[in-house]
């Protein structure tokens, strides 16, 4: 299923908020998604520098066609409200915030507020696109409940629009106390319950990070997994790996052009009041036709 608002987040690369010179190389990447981040990717004593970078940042670069994200710390760290306030002094706001660590509603209400107050006295031109993660056994127990308080919140406020879930494989495992393996067997429950919720509020669910990052072969086979699963992106921590997540991500040419066959056959038969139909020697039935419209939207999205 392709969202039908946002361009698709195939690559989502993360950059340490407080590492300028890597922040400027962004410009640079034909990456998706490219997340600034307060959180995990920044030590505890450069907290401040990195939100104080961060807002400098999005005055200073171009971002062209990459969206433009930051991740700030999580509710319960008791460092998001700053971040928060920092962030949004900059003149030009990020299309998207990232919500780390998210196990309950409750923890969506008191960002709402957060936001609320520092954003008070800007005009939004268009609402902030919000993403949240689940890195726990509880919040993936709660998952289905915070999307619908969620929604209900971007409904009432009208701050954000809930546009995607991040799953947090490494924090997750440390929970649960599991074992991370090559194969990643270990979170196929978890991650088939992501993308199962994320598609039923028709939201973006960005997979796993593969984390050796030289291993390009094994990362192409997980991307694909993702992919095949119903996941719509993955997260990237080395730009060497954005062209293998990209690919994974997007149908192949020959994808593309099947499915747009099937639809234009399809559309002449429906004109023509004809029931079902071959093509390509297959019996072809409504599941094949929305299938072929998801590769050829999704397609589009890319280009656009």
């Amino acid at each position: 299923m392709v969202s039908n608002v946002y361009t698709p987040r195939r690559a989502v690369l993360y950059v340490p908020g407080s590492d300028d010179r890597k922040l400027q190389k962004i410009t640079g990447l034909d990456v998706d998604c490219a997340v600034m981040d307060c959180e995990d990717g920044v030590a505890i004593n450069r907290k401040e520098e990195a939100r104080h970078t961060i807002r400098k940042m999005l005055d200073e670069l171009d971002f062209g066609r990459t969206e433009c994200v930051v991740r700030v710390n999580s509710v319960d760290s008791g460092l998001m409200e700053e971040d928060l306030k920092v962030i949004f002094r900059a003149d030009r706001m990020p299309q998207a915030i990232m919500l780390p660590k998210v196990n309950s509603p409750q923890e969506i209400y008191q960002f709402t507020e957060n936001l609320k107050e520092s954003l008070k006295g800007r005009i939004q031109k268009q609402k902030l696109q919000l993403i949240t993660f689940v890195e726990s056994a509880i919040g993936l127990i709660n998952l289905t409940e915070i999307f619908r308080n969620t929604t209900e919140l971007s409904n009432s406020e009208g701050l954000f629009d809930l546009a995607g879930v991040v799953f947090g494989s490494d924090d997750f495992c440390a929970d649960i106390g599991a074992s991370r393996t090559a194969d990643a067997t270990e979170l196929m429950y978890a991650r088939q319950k992501i993308v199962t919720c994320a598609k039923a509020f028709r939201l973006q669910a960005i997979d796993l990070v593969y984390i050796n990052y030289k291993d390009l072969d094994g990362l192409e086979k997980q991307s694909l997994d993702g992919s095949n699963m119903g996941f719509t992106g993955k997260q990237v921590i080395h730009p060497g790996q954005i062209p293998v997540v990209q690919r994974a991500f997007s149908p192949s040419p020959d994808r593309v052009e099947w499915a747009t066959q099937l639809l234009q056959a399809f559309s002449h038969h429906t004109q023509s009041g004809k029931g079902a139909f071959t093509f390509h020697g297959a019996m072809i039935d409504m599941p094949l036709v929305l299938q072929a419209r998801n590769i050829v939207q999704l397609a589009e999205a890319i280009k656009s």
